[in-house]
């Protein structure tokens, strides 16, 4: 390979971003972002790193593994770069943000870098747009968080969205209910990741019945819902479904358009999920285009003594969500032939142009903006398309 294909090499899962899609993409993390602000959350800019203790502190302990360590040579301490935002946002609220009222809307876009990609997104740098509803322990909260996601995302474009709800607590809940110890609980959920009914009606036991008629209560939301509903469950699990038929039936009753099905025993993927949670799919589109759900934020070293706080929120996926949009189009740019004004320059761009001014004279402007990509031309001051 030859001295300029080396320099252009880059590591497994990592890639330059180029005209037009660089900017595509940063168009649509900011469209995202002023849909989210218009419904009340303020943006917040967390570090690409932090130390280690506190970015895998809480909820960050789910990434962990995903999470890049270094040196800090200043301090002498490990740092870590991120691999979620969530948990920082989750350390905004409850430090510098602690004493802000309750509940806290926050909504955030950055990078993030993960030690390694999965089978569906093999990308290990990619883009993050999200919002996290701290302090909000109740069942809007949960549809809210779902709506604005389908909002924003229907606003970019984005068709044939589906929404799958998930309970990630729901077996362990069932199986500690019914006296199956921690090990046995989590072969158990293990097996139902895995839709494996074999798997769980041996580990079950006596309760089999009882955890595959869970496996079998997923797909569309009302069938699904009458499936559970019809389930004798323990007192806690059954507050579970209740909770989660509270939130379908607010998400239904201001988006009935909108595609709702239901995987009560998912956990892959929802590791520091305590409540209702969901997966964002659109039609056609490989992968996800986000995860949300209910967490507990860590509250403020003051309030030590409290209870950490029921919060909720999601984050998008932008290589997934750029997936899911139409090519980005390429911007029509307007070639101003040598000797232009600044003026003149300046009313055109004031009148919404991409200006690219030509910095020596040529004999054929035409054939020149043709080949700086332009799609206009400023002859005899009239702006001819080419």
């Amino acid at each position: 390979m030859n001295e300029t294909g080396d320099r252009a090499l880059l590591p497994a899962g990592l890639q330059d971003i180029l005209p037009p899609q660089a900017a595509h993409e940063a168009g649509v993390v900011e469209r995202l972002l002023a849909g989210f602000a218009s419904q009340g959350y303020e943006r917040v800019k967390p570090p690409l790193l932090e130390f280690e203790e506190t970015l895998m502190a809480g909820a960050g302990a789910a990434v962990a593994q995903q999470t890049f360590r270094l040196m800090d040579p200043v301090s002498q301490r490990m740092m870590g770069l991120r691999a979620d935002i969530t948990p920082q946002v989750a350390r905004i609220a409850a430090t510098r943000l602690g004493r802000a009222p309750r509940p806290l809307r926050l909504c955030y876009g950055g990078q993030v870098l993960r030690v390694r990609g999965g089978q569906l997104r093999g990308e290990r740098q990619f883009g993050q747009a999200g919002v996290e509803l701290i302090g909000a322990p109740q069942a809007a909260a949960d549809a809210e968080v779902v709506l604005l996601a389908a909002e924003a995302l229907g606003s970019l474009g984005v068709v044939g969205l589906s929404i799958d709800l998930n309970l990630p607590p729901l077996v362990t809940a069932v199986a500690a209910a019914l006296g199956i110890d921690r090990e046995g609980g989590d072969a158990l959920r293990q097996a139902l990741d895995r839709k494996d009914a074999a798997a769980v009606e041996a580990l079950a036991g006596a309760h089999g019945a009882l955890f595959l008629a869970l496996l079998r209560a997923a797909g569309p939301a009302g069938p699904a819902m009458a499936a559970l509903g019809a389930l004798e469950l323990p007192p806690g699990a059954a507050a579970e479904i209740a909770r989660l038929a509270e939130v379908v039936g607010q998400i239904q009753a201001a988006a009935p358009e909108l595609t709702l099905t239901l995987d009560p025993v998912e956990h892959r993927g929802f590791e520091y999920q305590t409540g209702v949670s969901f997966t964002i799919f659109a039609r056609g589109v490989r992968g996800e285009l986000g995860r949300g759900g209910r967490y507990l934020a860590e509250t403020a070293a003051e309030q030590a003594a409290s209870a950490p706080e029921s919060s909720t929120g999601f984050t998008l996926y932008m290589d997934t969500v750029l997936r899911a949009l139409p090519k980005a189009e390429q911007i029509a740019r307007l070639y101003l032939r040598a000797g232009t004004t600044p003026a003149r320059a300046r009313e055109l761009r004031a009148a919404g142009w991409i200006t690219l001014a030509g910095l020596e004279a040529v004999a054929d402007g035409k054939a020149e903006a043709r080949r700086l990509a332009c799609s206009h031309i400023l002859t005899d001051d009239r702006i001819e398309e080419l």
